[in-house]
């Protein structure tokens, strides 16, 4: 049988309000008052409405995240430490999820707008401006990923992929690769330019080559890199290394590698981006960008608790460095001078 606070309070012979002072820990109450109602409440198995308490203060204690792909472990990764953060400062997490439709992002707000969450991380790039200004109209303070875009309760974590790529391309030039093809990600997404162009200006700095053939578009998934590697391989010459957007893509690239015969990486170097589990453990193992899912956690949970200090403020740009993991899928490049002939089958 459920009890109210007000039934509490009668057998304690105190205040609503007292047995409410109780609950949310206050130094109002004397401690043998403290202790009789905390007995009470124990003994009849009490739980608050917490929904009610909170509406009453003005705060849901829940905060959002909108993601485009679940089955990606990037995100599921980032997910779980960000709900340990928010459980360590007694907040729920309300989750959503896009795959990669705008319009599913519009609902997913309007979600988290009828839950009157208190902050809202979006971690997609296929957004317009409306939904995002329907959150601010509304007070609700968010912080995007990679959006370049910052603003009164608006903030947005970049991730750093010119460094990254960097990265990348000076690693494979140390290797003696001088001809690179990249499998990109879903075409149209600000992040997807990003990462293309960062490789692009990557190559071009350290005089290396690459060719149209050899960049193709994915979709952050493992058929599209898939199907994208079988694209660059269906080239009269082939490059003898192929970066890749994330793990997923690489993970693809790999399969299809595989399938057609060619040794990774005597024959051909792959990388990744991300450093997702998986990336450990196919195989030949990935090299590949790190991008610390528990710091991307910590700046997600940052920008949201200034936001909801003041959802006026303006909001700040946010760095997330990556770091190259140096596995297996990398080695020299073959030895010749000019691109590779394609293995007649």
């Amino acid at each position: 049988m459920s009890v109210s606070m007000r039934e509490i309070a009668k057998i304690a012979n105190v205040s609503s309000a007292t047995v409410s002072r109780v609950i949310n820990c206050s130094n109002l109450v004397t401690p043998e008052t403290t202790e009789r109602v905390r007995k009470i409440i124990q003994d009849l198995n009490f739980v608050p409405n917490n929904s009610a308490i909170h509406l009453k203060n003005g705060k849901s204690q829940i905060y959002g995240i909108i993601i485009p792909d679940l089955t990606n472990p990037f995100f599921t990764e980032t997910i779980k430490i960000f709900e340990e953060l928010l459980v360590e400062n007694d907040k729920e997490l309300l989750v959503a999820n896009t795959d990669f439709h705008s319009t599913r992002t519009q609902k997913s707000v309007r979600r988290m707008l009828l839950r009157r969450v208190d902050g809202v991380a979006l971690l997609t790039s296929e957004f317009e401006a409306a939904p995002l200004e329907s959150l601010v109209q509304n007070r609700i303070p968010v912080v995007t990923t990679d959006h370049y875009r910052t603003g009164s309760g608006m903030s947005d974590i970049v991730v750093d992929f010119a460094e990254g790529m960097a990265q990348i391309v000076s690693h494979l030039k140390s290797l003696d690769h001088h001809n690179l093809g990249f499998i990109g990600g879903t075409e149209g997404l600000v992040t997807s330019r990003v990462r293309r162009e960062s490789f692009l200006d990557a190559v071009v700095k350290q005089g290396l080559s690459s060719r149209e053939g050899w960049i193709v578009e994915g979709d952050f998934k493992i058929e599209g890199g898939s199907a994208a590697m079988a694209k660059i391989l269906s080239q009269p010459e082939l490059p003898t290394a192929i970066v890749t957007a994330n793990d997923l893509t690489a993970i693809g690239a790999l399969r299809t590698a595989h399938a057609r015969g060619l040794r990774i990486p005597q024959d051909i170097s792959i990388t990744g981006c991300d450093d997702i589990a998986m990336a450990d453990i196919v195989y030949p193992p990935l090299t590949t960008l790190e991008i610390s899912r528990k710091e991307y956690a910590r700046l997600l949970f940052e920008a949201l608790r200034v936001g909801t200090e003041d959802v006026m403020r303006a909001g700040k740009q946010y760095t997330l460095p990556t770091r190259l993991v140096v596995r297996q899928s990398t080695g020299p490049a073959p030895s010749t001078e000019k691109p590779r002939q394609r293995r007649s089958r």
